[in-house]
């Protein structure tokens, strides 16, 4: 089965976000582990900045220490290793900065085809979360303010019609907030392809009131850096939201 068979299959699904420079060793193997006893669906690989040469060798670990699949999920055009199963082709739909649109994934596709990874063409919507963050700061764009339901819908109806098999709500590493549940329900509601809903998910209850309101994916990340115990609440949550 593809990955984006696997994204369109029916049930809620969680992903777990790694960045590459954080864990050591021994917590990814722990993290791989754990997250294989979980149920954990996708591993999302990948961070706004990465300061260490960590990326390749991270993937490995993870991939010998479960089964489950790696998805890059890159800052930029160098975020690239063929170990992995899949990529995120994220296009910042959300932004106007043409580089995030369409200008660095020129630079990596020529890469992409020759890397035997399958390609998840992404719209990738920002949306305000209370403060600053990375992303927003790297990408040189503004979010979509976290209370305009109408211009949150029409971008991904956008993104969709322009053939982007995934759209990606995300409200940011370490967001103040999180996308807000009514922004997830017209989203979702206006378009078919699966939504994925990040950022600032810091208990299982609100991951699966995500869920609910009709993420198809939930991804969590820095919560799990703090306190990796909440896995497989995270995990029960998610796949029990109907």
């Amino acid at each position: 089965m593809s990955l984006l068979q696997r994204f369109n299959e029916g049930g809620k699904k969680i992903a777990v976000l790694v960045d590459p420079d954080k864990p050591t060793d021994k917590e990814i193997i722990n993290l791989a582990e754990a997250s294989e006893k979980a149920g954990v669906d996708f591993f999302f690989v990948g961070g706004s900045l990465l300061t260490n040469d960590n990326l390749t060798s991270c993937i490995k670990l993870m991939k010998a220490s479960s089964n489950i699949p790696v998805i890059l999920f890159p800052g930029n055009s160098h975020q690239l290793s063929n170990r992995a199963d899949g990529f995120l082709f994220l296009s910042l739909i959300s932004g106007r900065n043409p580089e995030t649109l369409i200008g660095i994934h020129v630079i990596a596709a020529p890469y992409l085809k020759l890397s035997g990874l399958e390609v998840l063409s992404t719209g990738y919507m920002l949306i305000d979360s209370g403060r600053p963050t990375t992303v927003s700061y790297m990408s040189n764009t503004i979010p979509i303010p976290s209370d305009k339901n109408d211009i949150a819908m029409c971008t991904a109806m956008a993104g969709e019609m322009l053939g982007m098999k995934l759209i990606f709500m995300d409200a940011g590493s370490g967001a103040e907030r999180p996308v807000p549940l009514e922004m997830i329900a017209t989203v979702s509601g206006s378009i078919e392809v699966p939504l994925i809903v990040g950022g600032g998910l810091r208990t299982p209850e609100r991951a699966a009131e995500s869920a609910k309101a009709g993420a198809s994916v939930i991804v969590v990340g820095n919560v799990l850096e703090k306190n990796p115990a909440l896995l497989s609440d995270f995990a029960l949550a998610v796949h029990e939201a109907v």
